[in-house]
């Protein structure tokens, strides 16, 4: 796992890095229930040092993996079922990591400007 992130931290994008992370180190099972809660830490910690950034928002990633777990192990286990027929495939976790840390920075977003409105819909540039 390690040699994996060394090996692509410049090539690969923070998302994908710390998916590889979150699917990888759950394999490990130190402790009951342990290895869910690390993984989704390291896996964090993994996104903001490759962003660059303590990432805003109270809506974490892993409180939002945490809160609804069903997306998170079906993903784990399409990366499971595609590494058993020799395929290193872990789109699904790196959209769950992409998805939930869009809602994150949104969240931030909308109480660091008041604005309830999604971003998507706002007007931007000059009004006609």
């Amino acid at each position: 796992m390690c040699d994996y992130v060394n090996d692509n931290w410049n090539g690969k994008p923070a998302a994908h890095l710390s998916a590889y992370v979150l699917w990888r180190l759950n394999w490990i099972h130190p402790f009951s229930d342990g290895n869910g809660r690390t993984s989704r830490a390291v896996s964090y910690l993994i996104l903001c040092i490759k962003s660059g950034n303590v990432l805003p928002g109270d809506n974490t990633v892993p409180a939002q993996i945490k809160a609804n777990m069903a997306p998170y192990y079906d993903a784990l286990e399409r990366a499971d079922e595609r590494w058993e027929q020799g395929k290193l495939d872990i789109s699904d976790v790196e959209e769950l990591v992409s998805a939930t840390l869009a809602t994150q920075l949104a969240d931030y977003h909308r109480k660091a400007t008041g604005n309830t409105v999604p971003t998507s819909t706002m007007q931007t540039g000059s009004e006609s």
